[in-house]
């Protein structure tokens, strides 16, 4: 079985494929979009897309999610932009996490994705 990595550091891969199944790393809001709960989860799904179609996935194959937030206030928006990303009848198995640190405190939302590759 082979592994493909997509944009490895030293530290991570942003996407690992590995028999048939395309794992994302953590993705967090780019920094232009810093500004509220809403646009931040819009610009990570972007990020999202773009790396499924890297990895020859995409949105509608979603198999799980994690949600990390760091504070339920930010709960309402991050369903909102969600709902309004996800293909009907394709919504993954998802867990959402509150009131955790991440690694910027700018940061408020951040979200690791498996899906099919097709």
């Amino acid at each position: 079985m082979s592994v493909r990595r997509i944009e490895t550091s030293p530290r991570f891969s942003e996407a690992v494929v590995h028999n048939g199944v395309v794992y994302l790393s953590g993705q967090v809001p780019e920094e232009g979009s810093l500004r509220d709960a809403k646009t931040q989860m819009e610009s990570i799904l972007s990020q999202i897309d773009g790396l499924l179609a890297r990895a020859g996935s995409n949105k509608s194959h979603l198999l799980s999610a994690t949600v990390y937030l760091t504070s339920f206030d930010s709960y309402s928006a991050m369903n909102e932009a969600w709902e309004a990303w996800l293909p009907p009848g394709s919504a993954p198995a998802r867990a959402t996490i509150g009131n955790v640190t991440l690694a910027k405190k700018e940061w408020l939302i951040e979200i690791m994705v498996s899906a099919a590759v097709l």
